[in-house]
């Protein structure tokens, strides 16, 4: 999760898409063009339901049309009709092969094939090194991986602290202390016995012992060791750093595809997931100079997945219970699929969040009809957060009552499972 400071690339980002929200209380269901240079002109035109006339221009440029995704907005999508208005309010579409046509997003969606949430408390007391397990830290709870499980999710990213893990007087090339290891491959074994995916992610924010990790080698030796710990056990994913940031996204770059080679030179052929600068945020994929760098990525088992996140609130750090409106999951994610369709690389949405009110449940839904709609680029999506320790938190989907149960699991989560 982010911190509650913005980089000044987001903060720019979020005047663009507060000028967007103010058009969009506009717009009629009519297909209205609003384009940007990011998403490529092919066009991304939203429409409104507020039932108010709209007179403007309402075609697609040439060699898309316009389609209907849901209630709330319609998008220009690769592609030629005869007409370019917007579709009747008919579900009926057609069907690709592996995708659904349903009436919860109005066009064929490919389901998933990673679905699921965070699992956090292991990353806690970051101040507090080595810490104590049950005071400063935990690990999460079996009964909430069968929760889940119970539900049709299949899929768990595990937080962790390298200096836990690693500690500082070793060095991040060091051996693994081995309790906090146990903890990990402990919860790990029990997630992927109940034929589950666990995600292994140092939460750290390309950081060790208070400093920016800047020696790829001792980098991808931290890596190099941890695979060979699980990369017996296929179930598991490998994601290489949570949310890098305050680091240009070329010398990222440099470190996760240090770390991808490496991983492979073990013999190790699962899943990774690498993050960008930024946050790692889908909104400032491209400003934030991740797009230019990450178009080179590589991997000789060709399993790498991109992974973003995005959260809703103002500012896109997941502090506010506030969506900006009810279709701003929708906005932010759709330059980032634009940029993963052009440049042939896979997506995985490893953050989202937001609060449970009648605005974020349709921004959620509008974000997760992007990512199902957007022709299999998108392969899954974790939601922040589950986990023992969070309380009252707005975010909690920890059973049995996590403040985001109650309307975000049933409403905003299940129906795309």
């Amino acid at each position: 999760m982010k911190s509650t400071f913005a980089s000044l690339a987001a903060a720019a980002v979020l005047f663009v898409s507060t000028v967007k929200a103010a058009q969009l209380s506009m717009l009629s269901v009519e297909c209205v063009p609003y384009l940007t240079t990011a998403e490529r002109r092919v066009g991304s035109h939203y429409a409104h339901n507020q039932g108010i006339g709209w007179s403007g221009d309402t075609s697609c440029v040439s060699g898309s049309v316009c389609t209907k995704l849901n209630d709330y907005y319609s998008q220009c999508l690769p592609g030629s009709a005869t007409s370019t208005t917007n579709p009747p309010s008919s579900t009926t579409t057609t069907t690709n092969p592996g995708g659904t046509s349903d009436a919860l997003c109005g066009a064929t969606r490919t389901k998933f094939k990673y679905f699921g949430v965070n699992q956090s408390g292991a990353e806690f007391g970051e101040t507090k090194i080595p810490g104590v397990l049950g005071t400063d830290y935990t690990w999460p709870s079996p009964t909430s991986v069968d929760y889940f499980v119970g539900q049709g999710f299949n899929t768990f990213r595990i937080p962790f602290l390298m200096e836990r893990l690693v500690p500082p007087a070793t060095g991040m090339a060091g051996a693994f202390n081995s309790a906090y290891l146990s903890g990990l491959t402990t919860i790990v074994n029990y997630i992927t016995s109940k034929g589950a995916y666990a995600i292994i992610e140092p939460h750290n924010y390309m950081r060790y012992n208070g400093a920016i990790i800047s020696n790829n080698s001792q980098f991808a030796s931290f890596w190099t060791n941890l695979a060979n710990q699980f990369k017996s056990n296929n179930h598991v994913i490998f994601d290489l750093m949570n949310e890098p940031n305050g680091i240009d996204a070329g010398v990222v770059y440099q470190s996760m595809q240090a770390a991808v080679n490496a991983i492979r030179q073990t013999g190790a052929t699962q899943l990774i997931l690498v993050e960008g600068t930024s946050w790692t945020g889908a909104w400032t994929w491209s400003s934030s100079g991740n797009a230019a760098a990450f178009a080179a990525l590589t991997d000789p088992q060709n399993n790498v997945a991109i992974e973003m996140h995005q959260y809703l609130d103002s500012d896109g750090s997941g502090t506010s219970a506030n969506c900006v409106s009810s279709t701003i999951g929708a906005e932010r994610l759709q330059a980032a699929t634009q940029w993963l369709k052009s440049n042939n690389k896979k997506g995985f949405l490893g953050e989202i969040g937001a609060g449970s009110n009648d605005v974020c449940v349709a921004a959620v839904k509008g974000a997760l009809c992007t990512l199902q709609t957007a022709g299999g680029v998108w392969i899954g999506t974790s939601w922040w957060a589950a986990g023992p320790w969070w309380g009252t938190y707005f975010q909690s989907i920890e059973p049995p009552n996590g403040a985001a149960i109650s309307r975000i699991l049933p409403e905003a989560l299940k129906p795309f499972l």
